[in-house]
């Protein structure tokens, strides 16, 4: 903590002081009352914090984040309350969580989504590389099977899996190019053959 932080401390401290000595030398016959209000909003306050905290764990389960097809070839995707699209594809007849990662060159599969299509991740051989966010990963290349979004299946699709940690599999560039047009409108991701 730097001498600013200290000061500005110091003074709010001091400030809270002042306000706390005006409060129970104006309220003497109520000190009673005083204390229950101040707990009752210390509560209130407290109550305020933990259903933030509570809603953001909990809001992608209340609110669900899926594709949505239109047909005539377009798929639309909502943008999520944090800010992504997110999308689920049955591959292989799984379904899989995906971020659409237009900065992503390939599809990417988490080592946990891998293990949920049968592969074993140890076993895998690790002989790409990646440059991602958090640096160089080792990836190894799977040929997906079938993968199914929307109203369009494709096969043989080629995919990778990331040795690193990878909380979302990620939809990138090479599936996102089958698609004639790819766009942002508002909160929604179209996407259309």
């Amino acid at each position: 903590m730097g001498e600013y932080e200290l000061g500005r401390l110091t003074y709010l401290g001091l400030l809270g002081a002042v306000l706390l000595a005006y409060l129970v030398v104006a309220n003497r016959g109520q000190l009673g009352s005083l204390l229950r209000g101040a707990i009752l909003w210390v509560l209130i306050f407290i109550g305020v914090i933990v259903a933030v905290t509570l809603w953001q764990e909990v809001r992608d389960d209340v609110v669900p984040i899926r594709a949505v097809s239109f047909g005539e070839g377009r798929i639309s995707v909502p943008r999520d309350p944090g800010g992504h699209f997110l999308a689920t594809l049955e591959v292989q007849g799984v379904p899989i969580e995906f971020i659409v990662d237009t900065g992503a060159t390939d599809v990417v599969l988490s080592r946990a989504d891998a293990r949920r299509l049968g592969l074993d991740p140890d076993q895998l051989v690790y002989s790409g590389r990646a440059r991602t966010a958090n640096g160089v990963v080792r990836t190894a290349r799977i040929t997906l099977e079938d993968v199914t979004f929307g109203e369009f299946t494709d096969s043989a699709v080629r995919a990778w899996v990331n040795e690193g940690e990878l909380d979302l599999s990620l939809l990138g560039m090479s599936y996102l190019e089958r698609f004639e047009r790819v766009e942002i409108a508002r909160d929604r991701l179209i996407l259309t053959r």
